[in-house]
């Protein structure tokens, strides 16, 4: 079985990526397709890999201003060779998806998302890209065409993947197909437990706009308690403008101080609809009670009232009001960690290498019958009832 990975692109380092790097570890010898690839932005991990860029890493200053290629993305994705591969495993939150494969060819799509900026996020989403008002009008103007590719994209796929129960249902409504949830991999065993003694509550990420890290700061200027938040982003300038003394902007931390973090913290504080919220997890597997919005894959991987806590509403009375309510000492460090343990990477890499290698099976040994059979049935039902045309 010769496998090709497929990724959207790397150009930063995130959720999707830690998913890309398990795969790495499962398949070593599989070559991953990029629509771009920027090695000083994905550090060590990625470096000495089989990656393969699309026509777009040829294009000056694509790396710095890849959002501005998104009307040739698609034609890039479809541009990739994947001939000479038995399976594809494409890990998609946006484009790669569609690639074209030949029809002896599995093509199975570790599903982070459907396409936000296309479908659960499309209003949103021009006024926050951050790009110059012509060049924002005219991507406004592109989106529904490539809304009606992806849609179409999505058909190219044999089986999807989905990272969580939420991913799983925005699948079934936006791309009518049915997916097998496997949640993404957490490196469990880089947290420690953690007793909370750092006297601070945390929170973190990528600080972007549908996060609502501006929640968590109205709440802690009112309340006056310490507050770290690690991340980077288009908002830090805005969150940093508004905050108190009380809050700390860490920016990028590496994952050793990251560790840190977590184990000293009273509580974990996620305040956004996430597909699956990975720093969640990291928090709980650190030991660290989490307080977050009741939406989303937190709703997954949190237990109320053993592994942390929830809000209703995404407003900072609503965090401030928990905050001043929240007992940490009714939680048991070690057994947030015990429950976060099912998250670990091994088990991830356990039930994708098991998925595949069915997957695979089933698909070699499929039988043609099934696949004619809904044509049989109409035309059955169409003798039986002339009326249909």
């Amino acid at each position: 079985m010769k496998i090709a990975l497929v990724h959207d692109y790397l150009v930063q380092d995130g959720g999707a990526e830690r998913v890309l790097e398990a795969f790495h570890q499962i398949w070593p010898d599989a070559p991953t397709f990029a629509l771009l690839y920027d090695p000083a932005k994905m550090g060590k991990n990625f470096r000495g890999k089989d990656i393969r860029t699309s026509f777009l890493q040829r294009l000056p200053f694509t790396l710095n201003r890849y959002k501005w290629l998104m009307p040739l993305m698609p034609a890039a994705t479809e541009s990739h060779d994947l001939s000479e591969f038995d399976v594809v495993l494409s890990s998609a939150s946006a484009f790669a998806k569609g690639v074209i494969t030949r029809p002896e060819t599995l093509h199975l799509c570790y599903c982070h998302t459907p396409t936000r900026y296309l479908w659960s996020d499309t209003h949103s989403y021009v006024h926050e890209i951050g790009l110059p008002r012509p060049i924002r009008s005219a991507v406004a103007l592109m989106l529904p065409w490539i809304r009606v590719w992806d849609r179409l994209a999505a058909n190219r796929v044999d089986r999807f993947i989905a990272n969580s129960k939420t991913v799983q249902q925005r699948i079934t409504k936006y791309y009518q197909r049915k997916s097998e949830v496997i949640h993404p991999p957490v490196d469990i065993a880089r947290f420690r437990v953690g007793q909370g003694d750092g006297g601070y509550y945390l929170a973190g990420g990528r600080l972007v706009a549908y996060k609502r890290f501006d929640v968590v700061v109205q709440a802690f200027n009112k309340l006056g308690i310490p507050l770290k938040i690690f991340g980077e982003g288009p908002e830090l300038e805005k969150l940093r403008a508004s905050a108190k003394n009380n809050i700390e902007f860490l920016g990028r931390v590496p994952e050793s101080k990251k560790a840190t973090l977590y184990a000293g913290a009273i509580a974990y504080v996620h305040p956004q609809e996430e597909d699956f919220g990975i720093t969640a997890v990291e928090a709980m597997a650190s030991g660290r009670p989490v307080i977050a919005y009741r939406k989303g894959g937190a709703v997954e991987t949190i237990q109320e009232g053993k592994t942390g806590l929830f809000l209703e509403e995404q407003t900072w009375e609503e965090l401030a009001n928990q905050i001043i309510r929240f007992q940490p000492n009714q939680f048991n460090p070690t057994e947030i960690r015990e429950h976060a343990l099912r998250y670990d990477t091994e088990q991830f890499k356990k039930r994708m290498q098991t998925y595949v290698a069915q997957s695979y099976k089933e698909w070699t040994t499929r039988d043609a019958s099934p696949v004619l059979e809904p044509v049989q049935n109409f035309y059955a039902h169409r003798d039986r009832h002339p009326t249909v045309a």
